[in-house]
């Protein structure tokens, strides 16, 4: 199937490119990257029809994050992060949706979900409050998804705790500025988020257990598989899927590099058989990994699209592949960026923002490994993990 996003993003690949460094001096994508994401519809991928979505299949979805991605990190990730928060949108009231899209489809939503906020109950929704980090392209986004925990009437969260996403305008958040000095994804802006005493409506707060158990898609009435399928795929599918094309973005431009190279013993790379080996392999690795991310995503929405159950042990395994597939790529990227020669670590070489960006994208809390596939293996033998952290991301 012809992916036409796809297509209009490879029409700007090298405006994409060029404005890469743009974005890491800025510390946010420059507003010419950001046009040619909404232009692309890129960000509309996953949105409802009804808003100019394109409903599309998660498979398109993580190709298009990949293949921005590789062209340069920080857009790509901007496209699989701000790109995932329409599919989520799509179970919300309503009567949300029309305030932020009834007049500009292409309004943008940020987050994170991260449960950092209290949000007590009040006539009518909640009075919330909180501090987040890692808002990422919130400097072009309108309206916010964030976590928060249900707290009672003195604003501490109630137990056992209830874990909610508050939607809110850009008129009831601040943007910390100087909040992101990193040392990769520099483009992405991903700043921190101030709520102080903001109201919030209950039409714009989803209980985040419905979205994880997959009931809030069904009160919704949605039927397209691609909404079906568990938060826990979708959610990491669009940073992972970044994370695979910048180290895509890595050995292309490594190849690049080294086709006409000589090293300092005289030597030319195309007659090192030990760089190429390690070309061969790195290249096999990270297409291994694009392929089994690409793989998983697919089994989940056809199990969705045949209305079959997924289980906790196949979201367990699904996470397992995911995080996997981030760090293979990545090491795999290791093994060809640290053969390219001192000269991939100056600052006008594109190697070496494409192996910090990597890095810092490994670093996001989906792909710690420990926890899922401590679960997972749980799950392999049978056995059920306890309620807990375990679970969390699964």
């Amino acid at each position: 199937m012809r992916n036409r996003v796809l297509d209009a993003i490879m029409e700007r690949a090298e405006e994409i490119r060029e404005l890469g460094p743009v974005g890491e001096r800025l510390g946010r994508l420059d507003e010419r990257s950001v046009r040619a994401l909404r232009e692309a519809g890129a960000i509309r991928l996953l949105q409802p029809a009804e808003y100019g979505g394109l409903e599309a299949h998660p498979r398109e979805f993580a190709e298009t994050v990949m293949a921005i991605a590789a062209l340069d990190g920080s857009t790509g990730w901007i496209a699989g992060i701000v790109g995932v928060h329409p599919w989520e949108m799509a179970m919300a009231d309503p009567r949300v949706q029309e305030e932020i899209w009834g007049e500009d489809p292409d309004t943008w939503i940020a987050s994170p979900y991260a449960p950092m906020g209290i949000a007590r109950p009040v006539d009518g929704g909640y009075v919330f409050n909180g501090r987040w980090q890692f808002s990422s392209g919130t400097d072009h986004c309108d309206w916010i998804f964030l976590g928060g925990m249900l707290g009672d009437a003195e604003g501490r969260a109630v137990r056992p705790p209830q874990a909610l996403h508050l939607i809110l305008p850009r008129s009831d958040y601040e943007i910390v500025e100087g909040s992101w000095d990193v040392a990769g994804l520099c483009g992405t802006g991903s700043k921190d988020i101030i709520v102080r005493d903001a109201f919030v409506p209950s039409h714009r707060v989803i209980p985040f257990a419905k979205v994880l158990d997959g009931t809030a898609p069904r009160e919704a009435g949605l039927t397209n598989p691609t909404y079906l399928v568990p938060f826990s795929t979708v959610f990491p599918l669009g940073i992972t899927a970044a994370v695979i094309g910048i180290t895509e973005g890595a050995l292309a431009c490594h190849l690049a590099y080294q086709r006409d190279r000589v090293q300092i013993t005289g030597t030319r790379i195309k007659d090192d058989p030990y760089v190429l080996y390690a070309i061969g392999e790195a290249a096999a690795e990270i297409s291994a990994s694009r392929t089994a991310l690409i793989d998983n995503a697919c089994r989940m929405y056809d199990k969705a699209a045949a209305g079959k159950e997924i289980t906790f042990a196949e979201r367990a395994a699904g996470r397992r592949v995911q995080v996997r597939a981030a760090w293979r790529a990545v090491q795999a990227m290791n093994e060809v960026v640290l053969r390219s020669g001192g000269n991939a670590m100056r600052r006008d070489n594109p190697i070496q923002r494409f192996w910090r960006d990597a890095h810092v994208g490994l670093a996001h809390a989906i792909h710690v490994p420990g926890s899922v596939y401590h679960a997972s293996a749980l799950t392999d033998l049978g056995l059920e993990p306890p309620p807990g952290p375990m679970r969390s991301m699964i």
